[in-house]
């Protein structure tokens, strides 16, 4: 006897998602017309030539050259992935010697019983991890302590949720140093890394002033009557926590002092080196290994735990990084169909009587869905700017705002979606159900959403390079 229940709908893995884009775009190669545009080099980057577009022999990629083209993408991203890795490692060293943990632990402490500026000043720390270091799924450690410390003072779990994971999304969203997702598609870019840094700080400020406000006033509201809660139902027999007895993950050293200078002062040396020296991505690669080397040795874990916790850091970006040799095939084999920049020329024909300003709004918009199937920041990156480049190009619209559109696009709906690891991650931890969540955080969407727009149509309008 057949069984009577509905079969639930399961997302699609991203790497199936990414390889089915894959298939399409071989069968593509047998449909579209085979076409290129002339390119010549201008200031040191290949930029396409308006009105060179021409056709040329149709050439289908075959089943075996599709399954060819995966290691093919591996070797054309191997510099951002090698990246990513590198990175990732380097981080997992400066986790793993206790260093952000004590040092947030201790700040939360400190402010356990200042109402008025806990939130706010939580919330601005994490942001700057969010725009320094990419912090994301590193941070969902933080909610319970945060959770215990706003319980503690009238509030609910969405609040002590809410002030770790936006304050991060805040950041992360401003993006003025993140190496994962601005410094990945300014790469693909050939723009100078963490360029535009001025413009982006402004945005940030909205961004993250927007999100303080929101979480203070939906506080505010919790602590004059718990009904107001979303969570009230849920939390009827939750227990009021107390901050003074909230379990502390280990003393503040000087060990971390150390380390978190080290931190600070190796990314001040970064973004000199990219401002003055004309640094790229090998060169942060290489900043970020003797940062990891520097803070293990100095953070006490020695040679051999140093190393494993690189091992640590590069599992945890492994998914990331390989999506962007995934996604890079998707290049390789339109490239090898030659069919990109017929794709490419009929976009401009769509959209090349339309102002800038709605052109740059379609990019952004075309993100935040894109960024449902394939939340990976840099495997987002890897996926859409090859396109994005030269479409900005033709367009005449600098490269600076196709990397926002993407940007932006990419990092707002994080906070929202549910294939967002992190967000799912924060929700599991604080045991808060993803409707509840998203009946707190919808309002604000729109609001970041309307910010970057904004932000978007003024980058147009006094060209942000």
């Amino acid at each position: 006897m057949p069984s009577s229940k509905k079969r639930k709908f399961v997302i699609p893995h991203t790497y199936a998602i990414i390889f089915s884009i894959i298939l399409i775009m071989a069968a593509a190669t047998y449909l579209i017309p085979a076409g290129e545009y002339d390119r010549e080099e201008v200031n040191g980057r290949q930029v396409v030539v308006d009105g060179s577009f021409h056709s040329v022999e149709q050439n289908p990629v075959s089943i075996f050259e599709i399954f060819k083209s995966v290691p093919l993408g591996m070797e054309k991203g191997a510099t951002i992935i090698f990246y990513i890795f590198l990175v990732g490692g380097a981080f997992g060293a400066i986790q793993a010697t206790g260093a952000i943990d004590a040092g947030i632990n201790k700040l939360v402490r400190k402010l356990g019983n200042n109402e008025k500026l806990l939130i706010p000043v939580v919330m601005f720390v994490f942001s700057i991890l969010g725009f320094t270091t990419g912090m994301a799924e590193e941070s969902i450690i933080f909610v319970p302590i945060g959770i215990a410390i706003a319980r503690a003072l009238g509030y609910d779990a969405i609040v002590g949720t809410a002030m770790i994971s936006l304050g991060a999304a805040s950041g992360f969203i401003g993006g003025m140093m993140n190496p994962f997702t601005v410094g990945v598609a300014q790469g693909i870019a050939e723009i100078p890394i963490f360029s535009g840094f001025l413009f982006r700080s402004v945005v940030y400020v909205f961004i993250l002033t927007a999100a303080m406000f929101y979480v203070m006033r939906y506080a505010s509201k919790v602590k004059q009557d718990r009904a107001n809660s979303v969570m009230y139902d849920l939390e009827l027999e939750s227990p009021v926590e107390d901050p003074n007895t909230i379990q502390d993950s280990g003393a503040f050293t000087k060990r971390h002092i150390l380390v978190l200078l080290t931190l600070g002062t190796g990314i001040a040396i970064n973004m000199y080196g990219v401002l003055n020296w004309d640094w790229f991505l090998n060169e942060l690669a290489a900043s970020f290994i003797m940062i990891g080397l520097i803070s293990g040795i100095i953070g006490g874990l020695g040679i051999n735990k140093t190393f494993s916790s690189y091992v640590d850091g590069m599992k945890l970006v492994a998914f990331g990084a390989l999506i962007v040799g995934f996604a890079r095939t998707i290049l390789v084999v339109m490239e090898s169909g030659v069919i990109i920049d017929t794709v490419i020329h009929s976009l401009v024909g769509v959209i090349s009587e339309l102002p800038a300003t709605l052109t740059v709004l379609g990019m952004f918009l075309f993100q935040v869905v894109l960024n449902f199937f394939i939340p990976s920041g840099s495997g987002q990156a890897a996926t859409t700017m090859p396109l994005m480049v030269p479409l900005a190009d033709l367009l005449g619209m600098e490269r600076q705002i196709a990397v926002l559109a993407f940007q932006y696009g990419d990092a707002i709906s994080n906070s929202a979606i549910p294939t967002s690891a992190a967000l799912m991650g924060y929700l599991a931890v604080a045991g808060i159900p993803y409707d509840r969540w998203l009946k707190f955080i919808w309002k604000l969407i729109l609001i970041w959403i309307g910010i970057a727009a904004i932000g978007l149509v003024v980058a147009v309008a006094i060209g942000v390079s």
